[in-house]
């Protein structure tokens, strides 16, 4: 073999692997984020079939669903009997009430409007994307990226209302850029297109008031892009949403305001909104940094994007997370903007590099000095950001990771890509003593986590085992979960961590509900994290005693009776 021929042959082998190579990358990308939209969806189906409390707030959320089938407002005095009330706007709920009407009062239903919900912010995201970029695998797995966040995972299917504003949040900021680029072809407003905006952000406001940064958000682009035009909407938008918050206050007695904006009034605790913004950027580094990267771009070198500016005001606002009460979603807003800034910058780049792909030669000028870079060159420029694009996305893959190893099928896939197969977290204690670890068959690269492990039998019978006890008296129980009372057919009794919120303010009036502790009113206590006001928990200790404990879901629950048999 000649040199020249060895040399020709050495060359087409190495462009024959520069072919094949990112086309391997690209699908081991898209594996890695459909494998997580799978484990998303295994979570999913086990929290349908799940019949009680998965988290700690769901049975109340399921209990304002009733309320608004009833036609009535959950809005209401924690003073008197059954010291229930509300702290969420209506939205989410009214939407599951014909749901209700239909199946009954299940926690699939609302684990199911949120899963959808979900699903319908990763359409629009991975849309958002491929309307700018036309790059399929990138504005998809851009999508997918939202689900396969941890904190996405974890909250998304439960019978919360956080999602669903996420998603109302994501369809108002991408019409609206739909809406400027549409302007700005067409040469005049649209301003059906922009009505269609301020319908979702009060969407999002009465889903829940986290949203007011997206409303901000929105207006302050608008305000950049054209101020008078900003304004000019803004005063309708604040006179319906403030004519809808006042009628809900006048329907309910005050009580709307009482519940949904004082009892929100939570300490905040740097510590835990340093720890969760750590987590956050650790566990979404890749899609963080680049959206960065892509609005520092932005500001210097062009105008701001909606999603630039959704982006900063969302990430700013996640300091939120530190309330007393808040956690880990309230960043799901920042990780939306930022899967779409990172398809966005993904997608630009490609197609700037595949451009200047084509041609003998690209010449470009810094500093009045000339560059040229011929072909050759070239050809491997646009062959290395395709092999660093799905890199990329393969190392956010692996910062997220997170996966249910109860089947064997689960663990074996954990074993293979090298990650544990378990982990061992002790049971949650707070009325009884501490208990030792136990094995979880749940891996997570957040840390230790009681959310994510799709709940089991055992739990399920658990929380059987906890509703016999409350059927063995004759009253409601006075529970931290309502799940217990729902699923027994009795009064849903107290919220507690709105109680804590409203006796940290001074808004409360316990006179009635110590008089019926005090007088061993109820036939059960039902105890697991102990968020009832001090005077609360002073006169249970007083009045019950613990007479089982029952583990579920990694907690262990304090079921108490009257003292002195009284029950």
């Amino acid at each position: 073999m000649s040199k020249q021929t060895a040399v020709f042959s050495r060359r087409h082998a190495l462009d024959t692997l520069l072919t094949w190579l990112p086309r391997v990358l690209i699908g081991l990308a898209l594996l890695a984020f459909i494998g997580y939209l799978v484990v998303y969806v295994i979570y999913a189906v086990q929290l349908f079939r799940f019949p009680f409390d998965y988290d700690q707030g769901e049975g109340f959320e399921l209990m304002d669903t009733i309320l608004f089938s009833r036609g009535e407002w959950p809005y209401r005095s924690n003073d008197v009997y059954p010291f229930y009330s509300s702290n969420y706007p209506p939205l989410f709920h009214v939407i599951i009430v014909p749901l209700v009407w239909l199946f009954g009062p299940q926690y699939w239903t609302g684990r199911l409007v949120s899963f959808l919900g979900t699903l319908v912010t990763a359409a629009a995201i991975g849309y958002a994307v491929q309307r700018v970029g036309k790059r399929w695998w990138i504005s998809t797995i851009s999508g997918l990226a939202f689900l396969a966040s941890n904190y996405v995972y974890h909250v998304g299917p439960l019978f919360r209302q956080h999602m669903f504003m996420v998603m109302f949040e994501t369809l108002a900021v991408v019409l609206l850029a739909v809406t400027y680029d549409r302007e700005e072809r067409d040469g005049h407003h649209h301003n059906k297109m922009l009505l269609g905006v301020m319908v979702l952000l009060l969407a999002a406001g009465y889903t829940k008031q986290l949203a007011y940064a997206t409303v901000a958000a929105v207006f302050l682009f608008m305000f950049l892009r054209e101020p008078l035009r900003a304004i000019k909407w803004a005063i309708p938008f604040a006179a319906v949403t403030g004519l809808l918050f006042f009628w809900i206050n006048w329907s309910t007695n005050g009580y709307w305001f009482l519940n949904t904006v004082t009892a929100n009034i939570n300490p905040f605790v740097p510590g835990q909104a340093e720890g969760l913004f750590r987590q956050w950027f650790r566990l979404h580094t890749v899609l963080t940094v680049t959206a960065v990267f892509y609005a520092i771009y932005q500001l210097y070198f062009e105008r701001l994007s909606p999603y630039t500016v959704w982006f900063a005001i969302a990430v700013v606002n996640s300091v939120t997370a530190g309330k007393w009460g808040a956690g880990e979603s309230y960043f799901a807003t920042a990780i939306a903007a930022s899967c779409i800034l990172t398809g966005l910058l993904f997608s630009r780049v490609l197609n700037w590099a595949q451009r200047h792909n084509e041609g003998n030669s690209w010449t470009f000028t810094i500093h009045n000095s000339q560059f040229t870079i011929h072909n050759f060159l070239k050809k491997y420029l646009y062959t290395a950001v395709l092999l660093l694009i799905p890199l990329l996305f393969l190392i956010q893959a692996n910062k997220v990771f997170h996966m249910p190893t109860h089947t064997p099928a689960l663990a074996a896939i954990a074993r293979a890509l090298g990650k544990p197969t378990e982990v061992f977290i002790a049971p949650q204690t707070s009325c009884s003593a501490p208990r030792d670890p136990e094995r979880i068959p749940y891996v997570d690269s957040a840390g230790v986590s009681l959310l994510g492990r799709p709940p089991n039998a055992q739990d399920t019978a658990a929380g059987e085992q906890i509703t016999a006890a409350i059927l063995a008296g004759d009253t409601a129980a006075f529970s931290e979960d309502a799940g217990f009372n729902l699923r027994a057919g009795r009064d849903v009794l107290t919220n507690p961590t709105q109680l804590l919120n409203l006796y940290n303010n001074n808004q409360v009036d316990l006179t009635e509900m110590l008089a019926m502790l005090n007088n061993q009113a109820f036939d059960t206590i039902i105890l697991r994290a102990q968020f009832y006001p001090p005077p609360v928990l002073d006169s249970i200790g007083q009045q019950y005693e613990t007479v089982e404990l029952v583990q579920m879901n990694g907690f262990v629950y304090c079921i108490m009776q009257p003292r002195g048999g009284n029950r």
